[in-house]
């Protein structure tokens, strides 16, 4: 047992201290007067991806127009939405010029929806700078000129920034926290800034900063014209032809309510998670970290009292051990949770959460060889 105390308190110690140097560099957007002053005339392009949007397609567009930066455009693109979405859109754009509505053409044999809208957009841009935009994520009104700022700053032609996530039902407390978690615990951000290797490729779909002219000579969204996860697959189209991408806290700019129900958090998941953890290389190191690191100091710590009560105590060391270790698993989420305004529900429950976070790896594993796409918005592409 003392052993095995050891080894747990390995891996909580892993995610424990890499969120702890993370949360020093993960830091929000610029905010200091003289370059956000020099940056609130440079002119965006705000792009917005749209399908079947017409519960969050209203408030988007109502926040990105109360922005203070003093040139900006929003265009929507319909990706064939069967509901009021474009109609909504057209309301917008006939009381503010700076809004436009494109419509979809079709989509072609081999694109995911999102990205095909998304090039769209970026093809009828009227500015230089990009900002692609979730239909559910909210903006404060510093938010254009904070995020020019942040990627001058940071001189990466590719930023991505990870909204607030707003949490209501108790499946979307327990799984969308583990968003931060992830991020924080497992990818190292100093040696991601440092270097350009795509396996250091990291960002959130949910917003994405680009510079026009570098976006086009990566080949943008075309680049990854099939995939469903444009978090990973963008920024690391861009480190494979040998440009930099960085990404900031975007808690104090930006908020976003991705998924309102069980069935959408675990198809949102599972449709995702192919590209990402859920591939033969990586599901398996993964698995071992995450439940290493969250589930198995509990799970000891749990038995060594049992054994403790029962007569056939381990020692005080190695139950001193496996507390720490168990502290130390806690301390990623107990952290997040004060920086990122995340609810104390998931935090609480926190090896459930990476159990049914890993158990949903497998099984989009399993759909994957098996061929079974997840459906979305009406689509499985």
């Amino acid at each position: 047992m003392f052993v095995a105390a050891l080894i747990a308190l390995a891996f909580a110690a892993l995610p424990a201290w890499m969120t702890w140097n993370n949360l020093k560099l993960f830091q929000p957007a610029c905010r200091d007067p003289l370059p956000t002053e020099s940056s609130s005339s440079r002119a965006v392009s705000v792009l917005i991806p749209a399908r079947n949007e017409e519960a969050s397609i209203g408030a988007a567009l109502t926040s990105i127009l109360s922005s203070k930066h003093s040139e900006f455009e929003v265009v929507v693109m319909d990706d064939a939405s069967d509901d009021r979405t474009p109609a909504i859109v057209r309301e917008f754009a006939s009381r503010d010029p700076r809004v436009r509505l494109l419509d979809s053409q079709g989509l072609p044999e081999g694109w995911n929806g999102k990205q095909h809208a998304c090039w769209c957009l970026a093809q009828q841009a009227r500015h230089g700078l990009l900002l692609f935009l979730d239909a559910d994520v909210r903006l404060a009104p510093d938010a254009l000129t904070r995020i020019v700022s942040e990627q001058r700053l940071r001189q990466a032609p590719l930023i991505s920034g990870f909204p607030r996530q707003e949490t209501v039902t108790w499946s979307e407390q327990l799984l969308i926290p583990l968003m931060h978690y992830v991020l924080l615990g497992f990818l190292p951000v100093d040696q991601m800034r440092s270097s350009n290797k795509p396996s250091f490729a990291a960002g959130c779909g949910q917003l994405f900063f680009a510079e026009r002219d570098t976006y086009f000579q990566v080949g943008g969204h075309s680049a990854i014209a099939s995939s469903r996860h444009d978090g990973i697959k963008l920024p690391k189209a861009y480190r494979d032809a040998g440009w930099k991408t960085d990404i900031f806290d975007a808690t104090d700019l930006a908020s976003c309510r991705m998924y309102q129900s069980l069935p959408q958090v675990i198809r949102g998941l599972l449709k995702n998670a192919s590209e990402g953890i859920a591939n033969p290389r990586l599901i398996g190191p993964f698995s071992v970290l995450l439940l290493g690191g969250s589930v198995l100091p509990v799970l000891l710590l749990l038995l060594s009292l049992w054994r403790l009560n029962s007569g056939r105590g381990d020692g005080g060391l190695t139950v001193g051990i496996l507390v720490l270790a168990t502290l130390l698993s806690w301390y990623p989420r107990v952290a997040c949770a004060i920086r990122f305004q995340q609810p104390w529900l998931g935090v609480l429950l926190h090896p459930v959460s990476v159990l049914w976070f890993t158990l949903l790896q497998w099984i989009a594993l399993v759909m994957q060889y098996l061929r079974i796409r997840t459906a979305w918005r009406g689509r499985v592409g």
